[in-house]
């Protein structure tokens, strides 16, 4: 507790909110680094021997698996509250001298990734995220990007944050939505269910998540991704009823427009398609070839054409360059 409290009272002398994070280049599937990262900063080590273990039973899975990392956090006597938040918000937990958790779009054909905020300058409006350890001992890196960018990117995955810390300080900070907390946590606890391909229990966990949380717009739009794979029609309704929650929600309206090209419905999918790359144009490198081989189908050959040209510049190694590049010259 004394080392906990001398950390805030550091911070609260430092000028540009900013908190000093430890460095760290450790993570697993079961182990991601952010949440490694924010055990660390609470002093907190994390068995990489126990994750390496555990990660056994996702022996085909390459991503991050945000539940394990948080169970092992709260193993080890720190508590964990997932909420729908807001920019106020997660400068004020900041301020607290908690580094909060957010989850962001990912880079093309990425979904999504987790980034650990180190903190925040009004006067320049930019937000500070922690990188991976540098080259120079003893130096912490950092990413910066302007506010209004951040909070747009961040916004389309419906403002998530995870807050990790010991009880006696998370229970002294009033949270804006607290009441979405075990809704959230169900989310994640479906998407390791998804991992393990056990669907029947994902798709329960998500349905708990609705019933804490009608408007759980992440919860909503999961159980319009798991019906997707289902190739089931009732997505379209989880998919609307999330944006009409969160009108950014890219995945929703990527997610509807993959439907509709898996059955033939061309003009509704591109019209999805243009929807989600109207909110973010680089978030992936896929929706531009889906929606060339629609354009391709309803005689857009030279719209098609730039689609393709746009897919390889975002994803100049995409495995399938030759066969786009033939296609290229073609149309």
């Amino acid at each position: 507790m004394i080392l906990i409290t001398l950390k805030i009272l550091f911070f609260m002398e430092q000028p540009d909110h900013e908190l000093l994070l430890p460095l760290v280049d450790e993570e697993n599937i079961c182990l991601p680094l952010p949440i490694n990262v924010v055990s660390k900063y609470w002093n907190v080590e994390l068995s990489m021997a126990e994750a390496i273990e555990t990660a056994k039973q996702y022996p085909d899975f390459n991503g991050s698996i945000l539940i394990e990392g948080i169970e092992s956090a709260e193993r080890h006597g720190l508590t964990c509250k997932i909420i729908h938040s807001s920019l106020h918000e997660l400068k004020k937990i900041i301020d607290s001298g908690i580094p909060p958790i957010v989850l962001l779009p990912g880079i093309p054909e990425i979904t999504q990734h987790a980034s650990v905020i180190s903190g925040y300058n009004d006067e320049v409006k930019t937000i500070f995220h922690y990188v991976q350890k540098g080259n120079n001992e003893g130096e912490q890196q950092q990413g910066a990007i302007p506010q209004d960018l951040f909070d747009q990117e961040w916004s389309e995955e419906g403002r998530l944050m995870i807050i990790l810390g010991p009880s006696e300080i998370l229970s002294s900070i009033k949270l804006e939505n607290e009441s979405s907390v075990k809704s959230n946590r169900l989310c994640l606890i479906s998407e390791r269910f998804e991992i393990q391909k056990n669907y029947t229990k994902a798709l329960e966990s998500l349905k708990k998540a609705i019933e804490f949380d009608q408007n759980n717009s992440t919860a909503i739009y999961l159980t319009g991704a798991m019906l997707n794979k289902q190739n089931s029609p009732d997505c379209l309704n989880f998919y609307e009823k999330c944006l009409k929650i969160n009108n950014r929600s890219y995945l929703s309206h990527n997610g509807m427009g993959n439907f509709y090209l898996k059955s033939n419905q061309f003009e509704k999918a591109e019209n999805s398609y243009n929807q989600a790359i109207k909110i973010n144009p680089k978030r992936s490198a896929k929706i531009y070839k889906n929606r060339a081989y629609i354009r391709e189908k309803l005689n857009k050959n030279s719209e098609a054409k730039k689609d393709l040209q746009t897919y390889l510049k975002l994803f100049p190694k995409a495995p399938d360059r030759g066969i786009i590049e033939q296609a290229i010259r073609e149309l």
